[in-house]
């Protein structure tokens, strides 16, 4: 058996998530199923990241071990043969030590959130959330650095989170604007199950006004989901690097 480590990019409207269902086809499912046909035996693949249904990825990671005579380019090659037309590629494929473990030794996972501002739709990009009120970026900017640090974030917590505590460190939360676009790039060691929906859809509030950012430090400290906002759409969420 090889370890290979994979860097995959996968639409997310084409799965139902990361993780394998029973039913509902999901990132995981696919390539495993895929792996099995080529390696001849069963594959099991670990993922840095468990993205929800809908969620993109252009850096993430995963590992498998395999029973596999040939290089990794023509291991790459064959996969995205079959890959690609279900919306999943592997950008890169290499053979790595066997104590490589995707999920376990990552360091960092960075997030990337998009949001298209302005009146219209877009009828050819819908990787992303059209907010065609006018978002203050400044105000946006001021209240995301609050968030930088070590924090509880309960009031950013999906109520079906299973992570132990609530508490994680944020080390770089920065929003910028491109044109129409806006872009906001979190980095942290792990987060929290649609943490980094529920901060945006929160700081969009912060963005239109309806909260100020004394509001916004208040929902932080108040730890109740309740008092945040609306759940960010998945479609302009990507994972976009993972470090180790």
């Amino acid at each position: 058996m090889k370890r290979y480590k994979f860097i995959l990019e996968y639409d997310g409207a084409y799965f139902f998530g990361w993780q394998r269902q029973l039913i509902e086809p999901t990132v995981q499912q696919v390539l495993e199923n895929q792996l099995s046909f080529l390696v001849k035996h069963d594959v099991i693949v670990h993922g840095a990241g468990r993205t929800d249904t809908g969620v993109h990825a252009t850096g993430q990671v995963a590992h498998a071990d395999l029973e596999y005579p040939y290089s990794p380019y023509r291991l790459q090659k064959s996969l995205n043969h079959f890959l690609a037309p279900k919306g999943l590629c592997i950008r890169n494929c290499e053979e790595v030590d066997s104590s490589f473990h995707a999920r376990f030794l990552a360091k960092k996972r960075t997030y990337q959130y998009f949001i298209l501002n302005r009146t219209a739709p877009s009828t050819c990009n819908k990787k992303i959330w059209h907010v065609p009120k006018e978002l203050n970026i400044s105000h946006m900017r001021k209240a995301a650095k609050c968030l930088i640090g070590t924090h509880d974030f309960s009031s950013f917590r999906d109520s079906q989170c299973q992570s132990k505590s609530p508490v994680k460190t944020l080390s770089h939360f920065h929003i910028e604007r491109k044109g129409e676009i806006i872009i906001a790039t979190i980095e942290a060691p792990s987060f929290l199950h649609h943490q980094v929906r529920i901060m945006i859809g929160t700081l969009k509030n912060v963005g239109t006004g309806s909260i100020s950012i004394k509001d916004f430090i208040q929902i932080q400290e108040a730890k109740d989901r309740k008092k945040a906002g609306q759940t960010a759409p998945a479609s302009g969420l990507f994972l976009t690097n993972v470090e180790y």
